[in-house]
């Protein structure tokens, strides 16, 4: 098939389909290889930066999905202002936090790290399709375990959870409490940086001041 097909192809398949579209699904209706989708894919992601589209495709674990710039948010905010979107506490942010950096954890590991009840935080972003379920535990009582799902990765702009910022070192001192250690310079910068992003990122989602969440 002739290479500008294949990509108005794909190009009308993320257009429709409006979600994160996998490269198995990519495969079986073009019936080519995972790599000529991959170049393909590449090559228009650099073409839309070259020609300053509005769009761009993103890749999220192993799929893909056309999505807006963000730089473009601010003007697309008045558009979309009247739709409902998700906003966040702090509380569900910390769960959020704690189940991305700690797959398949329960509700009692949630609840431990943080040292209260979770419940409210996890009804709260399964509803927003940030979290779902990842099948029990092999613990007494078969407690449910919970992980990140694409519609995470896609919303705060992460291929995958590799990408994450890196969680600094830690030890316990004598009376077990912690202490960070000295990091090397040039990872504490890419920390700094890192950690600058996804605050960047998670401000959409925070409630403005004197909002609580709902329990």
């Amino acid at each position: 098939m002739e290479k500008n097909k294949i990509k108005g192809i794909i190009e009308a398949i993320l257009f429709s389909a409006g979600r994160i579209v996998k490269i198995r699904e990519l495969i079986t209706i073009l019936e080519i290889t995972s790599d000529e989708i991959i170049k393909a894919i590449n090559e228009m992601q650099e073409e839309y930066k070259k020609e300053s589209r509005g769009i761009e495709i993103i890749r999220v674990e192993d799929g893909y999905q056309l999505s807006s710039k963000k730089e473009y948010y601010e003007y697309l905010y008045p558009v979309l202002s009247k739709q409902v979107k998700p906003t966040l506490s702090q509380a569900s942010l910390e769960v959020l936090s704690i189940i991305a950096y700690n797959p398949r954890a329960t509700k009692s590991d949630i609840d431990a790290i943080r040292g209260v009840d979770s419940q409210a935080s996890l009804y709260r972003l399964i509803e927003y399709n940030f979290i779902e379920q990842a099948g029990k535990a092999d613990l007494p009582g078969k407690p449910m375990t919970y992980k990140v799902t694409d519609e995470f990765l896609k919303t705060f702009g992460i291929n995958s959870l590799n990408d994450l910022p890196k969680l600094p070192k830690y030890k316990l001192d004598s009376n077990r409490q912690i202490v960070i250690d000295e990091l090397e310079n040039d990872q504490e910068k890419d920390n700094d940086k890192n950690i600058k992003d996804l605050k960047e990122l998670t401000e959409v989602f925070v409630p403005q001041e004197g909002e609580e969440e709902n329990k």
